[in-house]
C-alpha cells in the first residue's frame, strides 16, 4: 500500500486505536477502508508516442492525480498541459523520481532507458509501471523483481492488450476447455512503420503478442527459432523490421508469429486451433473481435481395412460479445488499485520477465541465422507458475 511521507501515520495509529477502543471494531475497519482511499499522486516520465495516452487515462481514474510529467523535449511537454491543469513540467526525469510528493512513477521512455528509470524509482520507495517492455534483458528484469520485492512496492509492465475485453474473453474460452486440446496458436502483427531508433521489430511489436501467449496459455517453451530481414537502413542504422518467430512446447503445441514494419496494410490477428473448436482473434475488427468457430478435425479407423478415416467437422460461427472499455484505461484502474490495496498486478514483474526471455531467445536465434536455441533447465523454470511470486508479498 502507499507509503506517503506526507501524512503522520503515529497520530494515525493512536486515533485508530482510540476508535477501536470507543466505537468497537466496525469504526475501526472504516477508518482503515479510509487510509487505502488515499490518493495516488503520479508522475510520469515520456510524452512522446505512448505518454499521452496514459496520461489520458490516468487523470480519468478515481482516487489518482497526475501531479508531474518529464521529458527532455519541451514542446511535447506544451503538447499534453491541456490534458490535466495540475501538471508541473520539467525536462529532468531526475526531479519526479526524488520527489516526496509522488507516490508512483509512469514510465514511457525508449527501452534502453527502462532499467535505470525504475531502479532509481524504486530505490527511492516508489511504485512504477513500465510501458513494455519491461526491460532490455532478464537480468536486469530479475534486479526491479528483487527491488520491488524487497521496497514492498508495486512493479507493472503495461502489456495493453492482456486488460481488452477480447483478450480477457479469450482466456474465459480457452481455460473453460472449449476448444479443446489446443494445437497451434499463430499471431500476425503487422504495419507500415513505426521504426525505432534503439530496437529492432521484434522488441518493439513482439511483446504484445508474447505477453498474450503467456497470459493465456501456462505451457513451458522448449525451443526458439527466428529469421528476419533488414532492408532498410540508414545512417548506419541496420535492424531487422521484417521477423518470423517460431516457439515449440513441451507438449508439441506451436506458436508462429510475423512482425513486420514494411506492410502496405495493418493488421493485429492470432488464430488458435484446439482439438474441439478454433478460434480468430482480430483486433482491428471491432464489432467482431472474437469469433469461434465449430469446426475440427475427427480421424476414425476402420477396423475391417485398417485405414485411418479423416473427418471434418463443420459447425456454427459463434461471436460472443466482449467488453467495448478501452485497455489502457482498464490496465490504469488496475495500477492505482493495486498501489493502495497492495494486491499483486496481473501483468507483474514476472509476467514482463516470461517476455524478456522469450525475446532474448529469438534474438539470439536471429543472431545465429535462425539455428535452434534449446531453452536450459533454469530458464524454463522461470515459466512455470510456482516460480511467479508477488513481488509485494
Amino acid at each position: 500500500m502507499l507509503n506517503r511521507r506526507d501524512r503522520d501515520y503515529g497520530e494515525w495509529i493512536s486515533n485508530l486505536c482510540f476508535a477501536q477502543f470507543r466505537c468497537g471494531r466496525r469504526k475501526v475497519v472504516k477508518i482503515m477502508v479510509e487510509a487505502v482511499n488515499i490518493t495516488v499522486r503520479v508522475g510520469v516520465i515520456g510524452c512522446g508516442y505512448w505518454g499521452p495516452n496514459l496520461i489520458r487515462n490516468l487523470v480519468k481514474v478515481p482516487g489518482c492525480r497526475v501531479v508531474a510529467i518529464a521529458d527532455e523535449r519541451s514542446d511535447r511537454l506544451e503538447a499534453v498541459r491541456h490534458l490535466s491543469g495540475e501538471m508541473k513540467a520539467t525536462t529532468d526525469a531526475r526531479e519526479l523520481v526524488a520527489s516526496d510528493s509522488i507516490d508512483a512513477i509512469v514510465i514511457a521512455t525508449p527501452i534502453s532507458t527502462h532499467f535505470d528509470l525504475a531502479k532509481a524509482s524504486l530505490e527511492t520507495g516508489k511504485h512504477v509501471l513500465i510501458e513494455k517492455p519491461l526491460t532490455r534483458t532478464s537480468a536486469q528484469a530479475w534486479e526491479l523483481i528483487r527491488l520491488a520485492r524487497e521496497r514492498r512496492r508495486v512493479l507493472m509492465v503495461d502489456h495493453t492488450f492482456i486488460y481488452s475485453g477480447a483478450v480477457r474473453k479469450l482466456q474465459e474460452v480457452i481455460h473453460s476447455g472449449e476448444l479443446g486440446d489446443i494445437y497451434y496458436y499463430d499471431s500476425v502483427r503487422l504495419n507500415l512503420g513505426l521504426f525505432q531508433p534503439d530496437v529492432n521489430v521484434l522488441w518493439d511489436l513482439a511483446p504484445h503478442d508474447f505477453s498474450v501467449l503467456t497470459h493465456l496459455l501456462n505451457k513451458t517453451p522448449t525451443r526458439i527459432t527466428a529469421s528476419g530481414s533488414s532492408p532498410v537502413t540508414w545512417n548506419g542504422w541496420k535492424r531487422e523490421s521484417i521477423a518470423y518467430v517460431t516457439v515449440e512446447f513441451d507438449d508439441g503445441m506451436i506458436a508462429h508469429f510475423h512482425v513486420n514494419w514494411l506492410s502496405p496494410v495493418k493488421l493485429r490477428r492470432t488464430l488458435i486451433g484446439g482439438s474441439r473448436k478454433m478460434v480468430v482473434y482480430d483486433h482491428l475488427d471491432t464489432d467482431n473481435q472474437i469469433k469461434i468457430y465449430d469446426k475440427s478435425v475427427e480421424v476414425r479407423s476402420d477396423g475391417d481395412r485398417y485405414k485411418a478415416l479423416v473427418q471434418y467437422r463443420t459447425g456454427d460461427l459463434l461471436v460472443p460479445k466482449v467488453d467495448p472499455t478501452e485497455a489502457l484505461e482498464t490496465a490504469c484502474k488496475h495500477f492505482i488499485h493495486c498501489v493502495r490495496t497492495g494486491d499483486r498486478p496481473i501483468t507483474d514483474g514476472y509476467a514482463g520477465l516470461r517476455v524478456v526471455e522469450l525475446l532474448e531467445a529469438a534474438e539470439r536465434s536471429l543472431m545465429l541465422n535462425g539455428t535452434a536455441r534449446t531453452y536450459e533447465e533454469q530458464t524454463v523454470k522461470r515459466f512455470l507458475p510456482e516460480h511467479s511470486r508477488a513481488q509485494t508479498g
